[in-house]
């Protein structure tokens, strides 16, 4: 069944409510469709695992099309440099992580 644009949810058993919850939890958590199924019994939904695999199949790709732009961008760039430098015969190591530039700079 096609994603309708003015209604995504017609024509299915479900609300939409509980169909995005169950998506959402799928795509936010590392679950498998079974636990999914499990939370919703735990409230009272008996659902199957294959209607979740479905669901998230179905809007999946329309959830992260709508929720993209509202993300912030995010940059996890940052480089470990390492120095062994000798101290009285014996050895140390000195770490420092540098993020970005105009980014903090950490030493250990």
């Amino acid at each position: 069944m096609a994603i309708n644009a003015t209604n995504p949810f017609k024509g299915r058993q479900y609300s939409g409510e509980v169909t995005l919850t169950a998506v959402r939890w799928y795509l936010r958590y590392p679950l498998a469709y079974e636990h999914v199924s499990e939370l919703l019994a735990e409230r009272g939904l008996t659902v199957d695992a294959s209607c979740v695999w479905r669901w998230a199949q179905a809007y999946a790709a329309e959830l992260t099309k709508r929720c993209r732009p509202h993300l912030k961008p995010t940059n996890k760039s940052y480089r470990v440099d390492e120095t062994y430098i000798k101290v009285k015969g014996g050895s140390s190591i000195s770490i420092e992580l540098r993020t970005p530039p105009g980014g903090p700079s950490i030493s250990c």
